[in-house]
């Protein structure tokens, strides 16, 4: 029987174990389906304390259920550990770590880098490693490839690799890890005959391959440039209805009448999140190796990143019509997580408010029922509590994410004036004269 034959009956009758490197957002839903499919899985991170916490059962992300993360540890099925020797012990590994910018929006693959050189550390013949990071084109063949190779081991015979990039919506209420389709783009086709059994065999989703890793990096990188520059376009809209005095919220809800055609996005604090105000950076990155500026995608960029900034000019002149400056005023921001019930606070707009705010010596305080405290540049910020005195003591209140559990009516109620950043206050009827919209 030949190594592919081997792994594949391995995955087949679920006798593989499965190791999952970086158990944050991505990487623990992933390991809790694996589980869940019947595998045993290995997780691995550098954190003492998140491995500490899944092998208590004690769940720290959204989109996994707690009951069901508890009973895969009490049943064995999953374990977690810092100790990346136990790599040897895995037929197939999934790499799930961060790729952030560095300070010049540059690619920062130190995380991917470092991990793949861990699991070359322990590679064995008849193991498959697949990327799931969001990266440039080329990272896959370019970067993993090379480093795994070094070890003796020839890809697409000793050893299988491919990219499968991450797709994951925190929040979302329907879509999933377990029911989200599912791209594979292996480095020869028994890599990708490979990965895409494992998915299938763990996974809802449609399991769509393509020729290549390329191909796959390069399509989550579109799946979010096309959002970021739409976001940029509606954002640009929100700016020009300002000044025009048109309700740009109206305007949308006008366009997504069109029954073909059309897409609504909506505008709103800034970008957040891992994805949207970074993986487009990444093709800019690339896209100079040869020799091709990419421009619509770093103008939108640009106007992304103006809207925190615009958020606070707009609130200042709010202030001046009650005749107070910015300066020394009290401002109360409702939200902190970069999207709607959620407590994820990557790249969250709101920071960079409070960084436009506070340099202009506004006094800043803000709520949240899912963030209840978070440090930003050395600085600890803690949720005040939401009360008809804390509104009342606000000399504007600024919605910068629309949480659900809101009490809206309360909020406008209470507030002297309200800039609504998000759209949220839509269904409250009284005191609309308070409500200034973005």
């Amino acid at each position: 029987m030949s190594t592919k034959e081997m792994l594949l009956e391995k995955i087949q009758n679920k006798t593989a174990v499965i190791g999952v490197v970086g158990l944050g957002y991505v990487g623990l839903p992933l390991a809790v389906e694996k589980a869940k499919a019947g595998y045993k899985v290995i997780g691995f991170d550098i954190q003492q304390k998140r491995c500490d916490m899944v092998n208590e059962g004690h769940n720290y992300i959204g989109d996994v259920v707690d009951e069901e993360l508890a009973d895969l540890v009490k049943k064995g099925m999953i374990y977690a550990t810092t100790d990346y020797s136990r790599i040897a012990e895995v037929d197939c590994v999934a790499i799930c770590v961060p790729t952030p910018l560095d300070k010049y929006k540059q690619p920062d693959i130190t995380y991917v880098v470092n991990s793949t050189e861990s699991i070359a550390k322990y590679l064995h013949k008849g193991m498959l490693v697949v990327l799931e990071s969001t990266t440039y084109p080329g990272t896959t063949e370019e970067v993993v490839k090379p480093i795994l190779e070094k070890t003796g081991l020839k890809c697409g015979e000793d050893f299988y690799l491919a990219f499968s990039p991450e797709r994951v919506d925190p929040g979302n209420k329907f879509f999933k890890t377990k029911n989200t389709p599912k791209v594979v783009g292996g480095v020869t086709k028994d890599c990708t005959e490979i990965a895409a059994t494992l998915y299938r065999n763990v996974l809802e989703g449609e399991i769509f391959t393509v020729s290549s890793p390329a191909v796959a990096e390069m399509e989550k990188i579109l799946e979010n440039t096309f959002r970021n520059i739409n976001v940029a376009l509606v954002n640009e809209m929100a700016i020009l209805c300002e000044r025009m005095g048109i309700d740009v919220w109206e305007v949308i809800e006008a366009a997504k009448t069109k029954p073909y055609g059309f897409m609504a996005f909506y505008p709103g604090p800034g970008l957040g999140g891992h994805c949207i105000p970074i993986d487009p950076f990444y093709l800019t990155w690339k896209a100079r190796e040869y020799d091709y500026h990419t421009r619509l995608i770093e103008i939108a960029g640009e106007i992304n990143d103006y809207m925190p900034e615009f958020v606070v000019e707009k609130a200042s002149h709010i202030l001046n019509d009650f005749k107070k400056p910015l300066n020394g005023s009290k401002v109360l921001l409702l939200g902190a997580a970069y999207k709607k019930d959620i407590d994820d606070l990557r790249e969250s707009p709101t920071l960079k408010v409070i960084e436009h705010l506070e340099k202009r010596n506004a006094k800043v305080s803000y709520n949240d029922p899912y963030i209840p405290e978070f440090t930003h540049n050395g600085k600890h910020y803690v949720s005040v509590e939401l009360t008809e005195e804390t509104l009342k003591d606000a000399d504007i209140v600024i919605i910068t994410t629309d949480h659900s559990k809101y009490d809206y009516d309360f909020i406008v109620k209470n507030a002297k004036v309200v800039f609504d950043t998000r759209n949220a206050t839509k269904e409250v009827l009284e005191n609309r004269d308070k409500i200034i919209k973005l």
